[in-house]
């Protein structure tokens, strides 16, 4: 059965049309209309080997934030529509990821609880204007959102880092690795690995 989901989100302050194939190959086509989250969305499709089309346009000649929360919001959707009762996957995963200086991990867990944890993110970061557009602080936001509408528990820390744009990368860039492998097939796996079964 393909694990596929669109969903199209139209509010007064965006429009997101998104696709995505958890069995794809990291191919990806991204418009979000914010260009440093095109760059981070585009690494988590290709890392994550999940094939992902996002067309956005949002109220950002106002600000960045409502459109990178509502892409946020709609891939969470996604992921969770796409995973269905998550059975046979391998469900927790974990990788560190390094970028230059940076480096930072993700510990994922499809567990249908949504909860995130973001630690480790250098003091100020959170006020940084990256490519123009983009602050630091929509980091968090996009991953907690991610996590809140996905339905899965994800730590996320960053262990070294001084560069905004590394840091960041870094991070989703280890979102990535992590879901690439929790959302993967065990062949071990005879139904939905949980005691309770049901995630």
């Amino acid at each position: 059965m393909a694990r596929t989901a669109t969903i199209v989100r139209e509010t007064s302050e965006s429009k997101v049309e998104l696709s995505l194939n958890l069995d794809g190959t990291g191919k990806t086509d991204i418009d979000t209309s914010v260009p440093f989250y095109n760059h981070m969305m585009t690494a988590l499709g290709k890392h994550s080997l999940i094939d992902l089309t996002i067309k956005a346009t949002g109220d950002t000649d106002i600000d960045a934030h409502h459109t990178v929360e509502d892409i946020a919001i709609v891939f969470g959707e996604a992921l969770k529509q796409a995973l269905g009762d998550k059975r046979g996957i391998r469900r927790f995963a974990d990788a560190t990821v390094p970028l230059d200086e940076a480096l930072a991990k993700a510990v994922v867990d499809i567990s249908g609880r949504p909860y995130c944890v973001c630690t480790g993110e250098p003091e100020g970061f959170e006020y940084c204007m990256i490519g123009g557009h983009f602050t630091g602080s929509l980091v968090r936001h996009a991953m907690e959102s991610i996590a809140m509408h996905a339905g899965i528990c994800l730590h996320l820390q960053v262990i070294s880092g001084r560069d905004p744009h590394h840091i960041a990368e870094a991070e989703f860039k280890a979102l990535a690795r992590a879901l690439r492998f929790a959302i993967e097939p065990d062949p071990r796996v005879d139904g939905i690995p949980s005691t309770k079964g049901a995630l």
